[in-house]
């Protein structure tokens, strides 16, 4: 006896093998009534959705491949978390690849992914390159930015506005009294969130008339051994300062872990606020004051905007500033 088929699911449910289709994927367009007589055929008939059937007839996989640079752990597992969420609600896969620092495997990876046959992309973290973006065009599949944005090219991006974040966390240590604010920053070659989040603190500075001062900024790469670095030449080379932005929570506990071996004591003698809210940012002492990024919904933003390209529920999606949030723990105080 032949196993049933998504035309059997139709038939016994009396509806369309679209409708079933729709209702297997998760998709809209049907009622609650609908979904549960396709469900009810499903069980009853013992019917088992086949990825290779289905792929032959959609000319789909059911994968999407999501690219990350080589970032905190912590971080790309919360992006990471809301995508698979997504995919795996709409009935999709996710290939995981780690690019490495500055991208050295992303064309490498690119290559797998297209061998895959991938039904579409997400990219996040890192500055799309001409030879990504034409490697990604001869594939033919949808991409979606995370974290990242292209001004060269228009496609669809989620992520916040690292600037306007950057400005908020700087003007939260000028309203606690704070004027002399170093910050540890990223490479300030990166365009996505180097450069973006120094100008912000720039400009808060202006703002306040406070002047900014070269020698006040160290670059810590996004990195917890660098940003120690980093903390070291700004306490032994820069003008006193009685607060820190480090544009990131990791190297903003590098810093902190610093500080605390040369008997600096946090928020008392120093106070420094991070950028992420990672998990550890509430689990390190004392828990660090931050911009949250909503990582994980950034990620279920993601895969919903492609999935549903790769659907063609949607011709075209239209890219999302999402919000962040500053949160106050306990590595600041106000300047008395």
């Amino acid at each position: 006896m032949n196993p049933p088929t998504i035309k059997d699911v139709a038939k016994a449910a009396n509806v369309s093998v679209a409708t079933v289709s729709r209702v297997l994927h998760n998709l809209a367009g049907y009622s609650d009534r609908t979904r549960q007589k396709v469900m009810q055929a499903v069980e009853e008939l013992g019917y088992q959705p086949n990825a290779i059937a289905r792929g032959l007839v959609n000319k789909r996989t059911q994968t999407i491949g999501v690219l990350f640079p080589h970032v905190s752990s912590s971080f790309s597992s919360d992006i990471l978390h809301g995508i698979e969420e997504t995919a795996q609600e709409k009935g999709f896969s996710v290939i995981v690849c780690n690019t490495a620092e500055e991208g050295k495997r992303t064309m490498k990876y690119l290559q797998v992914l297209r061998e895959k046959q991938v039904d579409g992309i997400v990219f996040t973290s890192e500055v799309l390159k001409d030879e990504y973006y034409q490697a990604i065009k001869e594939m033919r599949v949808p991409v979606i930015l995370v974290n990242t944005m292209s001004q060269k090219h228009m496609i669809p991006y989620v992520k916040v506005d690292d600037r306007q974040a950057a400005y908020h966390a700087t003007n939260y240590l000028i309203q606690k009294g704070h004027r002399e604010i170093a910050m540890i920053s990223g490479s300030l070659k990166d365009q996505i969130a180097g450069y973006p989040r120094l100008e912000g603190y720039r400009q808060a500075l202006a703002d306040n008339g406070i002047e900014y001062l070269e020698s006040r900024v160290a670059i810590g790469g996004f990195q917890l051994e660098r940003s120690r670095d980093a903390m070291k030449k700004l306490l032994t080379e820069a003008p006193p300062f009685t607060a820190v932005f480090a544009a990131s929570d990791e190297m903003a506990i590098g810093a902190m872990n610093y500080a605390f071996e040369q008997g600096i004591k946090i928020p008392d003698d120093l106070s420094i606020i991070g950028y992420d809210d990672l998990k550890f940012a509430r689990m390190v002492y004392p828990p660090l004051t931050t911009i949250h990024q909503p990582l994980t919904m950034m990620g279920r933003l993601a895969s919903e905007k492609l999935i549903s390209l790769i659907e063609q529920s949607e011709m075209q999606v239209s890219s999302s500033i999402v919000s962040h949030q500053l949160v106050e723990r306990q590595t600041v105080r106000s300047k008395p």
